[in-house]
């Protein structure tokens, strides 16, 4: 077996993974959630730069030794990760940068990053002998659920509020699923499948409860940084809902500079709707204070994926940010329709609105003039446009 353990993100206690599932008793469910943490010293010995040049397979898999399973074998066929990093020189001139670049995560099989990290929980979920895999999601991770766990042998369980776009809606029945469908907000939802799953024994998906969702994540920042032949860009714009991805995101970079892959660890910055911005109001005053303060809010925007007013990985998101001089900052929803527009027509890929929001960030901090000449900037485009159309029918645009 791998060796590694979870440790606290708050109280920094350690556990083992055999005796605890979710989150830190001591601490609670927001302040609580766990890091995993490998015994790196053991895997530097065989997860380098030659070993990985010889691996002819370019997707999560590849990254095996420094995930928390031991291989891949019970998992879907599907390609999952190994996506396309695009550049975008024209683009770049006109930002006043170096390099831009876009990773495509829209090419993953139910066409959202989700993937990477539904991947990881099914696998754990077998390893564990669990039979019924539950989680609450804005829609892609439940379309993501779904969709992986319709070839493997356990029983899923949907959670999803009731203003979740058609398109997602759609996907999720059409792979089989046991579908729920909550007269209520993202949050309710979350909290009513975290007890449901409590109740009858089912393991949870659910971000910022399961530990292993952001291991699943970091491997975006691995095939960043070695599709840029190891020279990590300068500056990473991510959407922000739960705070997971962006968590993951951190950390693989962390761990590529913790093993000497990489020479740095870049600047990542955050990026949330305007009304629903709980992580960047977090991120200011742990900032100014140095202390960690709730700032939940009743969340309204057209991306519905970010449409999260009680971020459950905000804790962890907001002190690897601060840890490694990330950022947080928060774009209109009429500047992200317009990102949508940018990039479908300038780049030919179609991002829901809370992927698109990554390149609107972009374009403010190059308005706040935070761009430097110098700098490399990848966008990380999180979800496919076809998932989430709503945002039309609000749109004056034709």
């Amino acid at each position: 077996m791998k060796d590694y353990l979870f440790r606290c993100i708050t109280c920094k206690k350690e556990f083992s993974p055999t005796d605890i599932e979710y989150t830190c008793p001591d601490c609670g469910e927001r302040f609580g959630t766990l890091e995993v943490i490998y015994d790196y010293d053991e895997i530097q010995r065989n997860f380098t730069i030659r070993t990985l040049s010889q691996n002819p397979v370019f997707d999560i898999t590849r990254y095996c030794a420094i995930l928390p399973v031991e291989n891949f074998d019970k998992l879907t066929p599907l390609k999952i990760g190994g996506t396309s990093l695009y550049s975008f020189p024209e683009i770049a001139n006109e930002m006043g940068i170096s390099n831009f670049y876009l990773k495509d995560d829209t090419r993953n099989p139910t066409a959202s990053y989700k993937d990477r990290a539904t991947a990881i929980v099914l696998l754990k979920a077998m390893e564990m002998n669990k039979q019924v895999v539950a989680t609450a999601s804005t829609g892609n991770a439940a379309c993501s659920l779904a969709g992986l766990g319709a070839i493997i042998p356990l029983n899923i369980k949907i959670f999803v509020p009731k203003n979740i776009p058609l398109q997602k809606l759609t996907q999720i029945k059409v792979y089989g699923a046991e579908l729920n469908k909550i007269d209520t907000n993202y949050d309710e939802t979350f909290d009513i499948c975290t007890n449901k799953c409590l109740e009858q024994g089912w393991y949870n998906r659910s971000a910022g409860l399961n530990p292993y969702l952001v291991e699943g994540k970091k491997t975006g920042a691995l095939e960043i940084a070695e599709q840029l032949s190891w020279n990590v860009p300068d500056k990473v714009f991510v959407p922000i809902g739960d705070g997971s991805i962006i968590s993951g995101i951190v950390k693989g970079f962390w761990e590529l500079h913790k093993l000497s892959l990489t020479q740095k660890i870049p600047q990542i910055i955050g990026v949330q709707a305007q009304n629903a911005d709980s992580v960047k109001k977090m991120f200011e005053y742990f900032k100014k204070t140095g202390e960690i303060k709730l700032f939940d809010k009743k969340a309204n925007t057209k991306a519905d994926s970010i449409a999260v007013g009680k971020p459950r990985e905000a804790v962890k998101a907001v002190k690897y940010l601060a840890k490694y001089k990330g950022d947080v900052i928060s774009v209109s929803d009429k500047d992200i329709i317009n990102a949508i527009y940018e990039l479908a027509s300038r780049t030919s890929v179609f991002a829901e609105p809370a992927a698109a929001a990554s390149y609107a960030g972009l374009k403010k901090y190059q308005s706040l003039n935070k761009l430097n000449k110098r700098d490399n900037a990848v966008i990380i485009i999180t979800g496919n446009g076809l998932k989430d159309c709503e945002w039309i029918k609000l749109n004056n645009k034709s």
